[in-house]
């Protein structure tokens, strides 16, 4: 049986696609347009069956951006026309404490996804501008949010609630949303089938780790504490942003360097983590130059795995019994060098990692601990696009 989903991911100056097979768990044509907006014109790349296909394209809004996919497709494959399409899922970053799961989109929805915006700036009106033309453009087609956060407002209240000002904080929406929940969804479950065991009954910590960076304790198919909080900036270090920090360095900043609130916002998102510690963003490099000998770099990727020590250790305690950890994307799938540093000498929490298997290369999900591990270490692929699929037939079929 055939589930074909339209997938979208609308950013500010980009729009990615892929057609994925929600029942094949596979993807179809993948494709992205970056420069959306930028009067040089933008640059739109589509693969299909292996094959890329890359061109030039004028692309002052998300309107052209997306007539540019449907060209796509006509063009290159498949033809959307005899594709049956079930649905278009459009991935969502804020959906604030109202979505705590995918919806069907009709207009109270896009208002609600631009009213959150002053939670997601840079990133809800993209969404909502992708959303308004896809609706446009694609009218007989059901269109389904799914948001990064839904997944999180299992939290409860004592793990999403900061200690501030209750009147201060309701007013302002001011509390722990997370993000990559629909990452974290996606991996718990298959983490839960690599295991055999049913989500419900599983407890896994998940790190997610890539450019950006969070970690999440889910009991029972639930996420009950993740690190990052009203925005991507907290918790854990990342390629550019700090995670945790005292929140009294920017009022220290403000007065003893002159910053303000856009040097501060630049200075701790795009200009620290592993970047500001070593000079080096992407952790191949970072490694490498640790590697050569290198002491901020080995500094940094100290501190890097140090923090990821901190959550995995208070995320044990937060679950209470933890059946495995599991590490996700780019990073945490494709570096053992990360993956042997978090998780050396912690014996005491049952983890014991097989040197050998973590040393190996592979694509496929695996299991990387010891046979006598208490705790399972698993290295899952995640699949963003899939999740978005999956749940956009389930709002459409139910």
């Amino acid at each position: 049986m055939s589930a074909p989903v339209l997938v979208i991911n609308s950013g500010s100056s980009s729009l990615k696609y892929r057609v994925v097979d929600a029942e094949r768990a596979e993807a179809l044509a993948v494709g992205l347009i970056e420069r959306v907006g930028d009067p040089k014109g933008g640059r739109l790349t589509h693969t299909v069956d292996g094959e890329r296909h890359a061109r030039d394209v004028a692309v002052p809004d998300h309107a052209a951006a997306m007539e540019a996919m449907t060209d796509a497709f006509a063009a290159y494959g498949p033809d959307l026309s005899t594709l049956d399409l079930v649905a278009v899922g459009h991935r969502v970053v804020q959906g604030g404490a109202r979505f705590g799961r995918s919806v069907a989109i009709d207009d109270e929805v896009v208002a609600t996804i631009e009213e959150l915006a002053d939670l997601a700036p840079l990133h809800n009106p993209a969404n909502a501008a992708g959303i308004r033309v896809a609706r446009e453009q694609l009218p007989d087609l059901p269109h389904v949010a799914v948001f990064d956060t839904a997944f999180h407002l299992s939290m409860p209240a004592a793990a999403h609630t900061y200690a501030i000002d209750r009147d201060v904080a309701r007013k302002h929406r001011i509390r722990r949303y997370g993000f990559h929940g629909t990452s974290h969804a996606y991996i718990s479950r298959e983490a839960a089938r690599l295991l055999g065991q049913e989500p419900e009954a599983t407890n896994v910590i998940v790190l997610h780790l890539g450019n950006g960076a969070s970690a999440c304790a889910v009991r029972g198919g639930e996420s009950v504490e993740t690190s990052m909080g009203l925005t991507p900036l907290e918790g854990l270090v990342m390629g550019t942003r700090s995670g945790d920090i005292d929140p009294a360095v920017v009022l220290h900043l403000e007065r003893t360097a002159g910053m303000d609130v856009a040097d501060v916002d630049d200075l701790l998102n795009k200009r620290s983590g592993v970047l500001g510690l070593s000079g080096h963003q992407d952790m191949r490099d970072l490694v490498a130059a640790a590697e050569a000998g290198d002491a901020d770099a080995e500094l940094a990727l100290e501190v890097y795995c140090h923090r990821l020590r901190l959550y995995l250790g208070g995320y044990t305690a937060v679950l209470g019994r933890v059946d495995a950890v599991v590490f996700t994307a780019g990073v945490g799938e494709n570096s053992p060098q990360v993956r042997e540093r978090a998780l050396a000498d912690l014996e005491v929490l049952g983890i014991e990692l097989d040197q050998q298997a973590n040393e190996e290369r592979s694509s496929a999900a695996r299991d990387i601990a010891t046979p006598g591990s208490p705790v399972r270490v698993l290295v899952v692929p995640t699949d963003e696009e899939l999740e978005i699929a999956r749940q956009a037939i389930a709002v459409v079929g139910g």
